[in-house]
């Protein structure tokens, strides 16, 4: 089997549209499909907000995925999403909170699927069964992070890295179980950082908390694996607790592939065997795809599809 993956669209249709085609895909009876039966997708989550046709977007990846011509795993937006629009069983009360804040970054999803529609619950069921994660023979894929233990987690609660909704539901409880497995999976790793250390990140906050490369098993300092941050000579050159370098991807694992981000310029391999394919495709950047042959043991760059469409 060949597998074309694509990270985060977020509402751009029209991006995901000119992808498939240039990959080789066309719609036949309203189902985007290769000639090539061996051939299929692999999408990586952040289907919505953002961008500005979250339908057409879901029915494309739906569409795909019903037919077998697809497999799709959830991103924080979709998880988020999940939470905006379902009710706390005890309080009532929105398991994501409805702030202003929230309800703009949920925006564009909002103006197409208002809450209480009888459409928005369909498509709301239908993210909440989106897995978690995917294995396939060669490698692997998950929105944020790939951390071991985390999966395994998730795996002794859901082997096929779907949540029942009951567990879902209690992982949005930071006190539960499964709220960092969920959390870390979907939104990628954070620690604090050592004592009266702090940056400014690009909104201008002060946060004393970093996000993590998870994927740099070489790292020894916190100015090491730190990422998103604007100046990194804010972070401190001290040596990482060990708690933390011993849980960064290992170089003789699967290759895994990854969005998120928001990464920009020219793509780069952040490890040997970790990819981060979101290139920013929900605002100017392109929407990337990695061509994922059988039985490839490395990613290679020549196999990144779409960024040429950014300088066009």
């Amino acid at each position: 089997m060949q597998w074309d993956i694509i990270p985060d669209i977020h509402g751009q249709s029209e991006k995901l549209k000119r992808r498939l085609t240039a990959l080789g895909y066309q719609p036949r009876n309203n189902v985007w499909c290769h000639a090539d039966a061996d051939r299929k997708a692999v999408f990586l989550g952040d289907f919505i907000d953002q961008g500005p046709d979250n339908t057409g977007v879901i029915n494309i990846v739906r569409n795909m995925v019903d037919a077998g011509h697809a497999h799709a795993i959830m991103g924080n937006h979709e998880l988020n999403a999940f939470y905006f629009h379902t009710l706390d069983p005890n309080s009532g009360a929105p398991l994501r909170e409805h702030s202003t804040k929230n309800r703009n970054q949920h925006a564009s999803f909002l103006a197409e699927f208002p809450l209480g529609r009888t459409q928005t619950r369909d498509v709301i069921n239908w993210m909440r069964r989106l897995p978690l994660f995917l294995e396939f023979g060669d490698f692997r894929v998950v929105h944020a992070c790939w951390n071991d233990s985390l999966i395994e987690q998730l795996k002794s609660a859901a082997p096929t890295g779907v949540l029942h909704r009951d567990d879902l539901i209690r992982a949005a409880d930071d006190e539960n179980a499964l709220f960092t497995a969920v959390e870390t999976t979907t939104k990628g790793p954070e620690a604090m950082l050592p004592d009266g250390c702090s940056f400014v990140d690009t909104g201008g906050t002060r946060r004393t908390k970093t996000r993590l490369k998870w994927w740099a098993e070489n790292a020894v300092t916190w100015r090491d694996i730190s990422v998103s941050v604007p100046d990194p000579m804010e972070i401190p050159a001290t040596v990482l607790p060990h708690k933390l370098a011993s849980t960064t991807y290992p170089s003789d694992a699967k290759p895994v592939f990854f969005g998120h981000y928001w990464m920009s310029g020219k793509p780069v391999l952040l490890a040997k065997n970790a990819l981060c394919l979101d290139y920013s495709a929900g605002r100017e950047g392109p929407l990337l795809s990695y061509d994922m042959r059988p039985g490839s043991q490395a990613i290679s760059l020549n196999n990144i599809g779409g960024y040429s469409d950014a300088l066009t």
